[in-house]
C-alpha cells in the first residue's frame, strides 16, 4: 500500500528523485518549512517520500495523475 501523502504528490513512477524531493517540499505549508524546530520531521518526510517512490519504481506501478 502506498502512503497517501506520496499519492497526493501525483508523480509518475518515472520521475527522478530530485523531482520527488521538489514536489515534497512544495507539498509542505510555508509555515512548516520556516520553523527550525521541524527540521528533523521535514527530513523524515522527505526520506519517506523518496523511499515510497523507490518502492513504487521497483514494483513497476503505473503513473497516477
Amino acid at each position: 500500500m502506498t502512503d497517501p501523502a506520496y499519492q497526493r504528490l501525483g508523480l509518475p513512477a518515472t520521475a527522478s528523485p530530485y523531482t520527488v524531493l521538489r514536489a515534497a517540499v512544495r507539498a509542505l505549508h510555508p509555515d512548516t518549512r520556516a520553523v527550525r524546530g521541524f527540521r528533523a520531521a521535514r527530513k523524515r518526510f522527505y526520506r519517506q517520500m523518496l523511499c515510497e517512490h523507490t518502492a513504487r519504481q521497483a514494483a513497476g506501478d503505473t503513473p497516477t495523475g
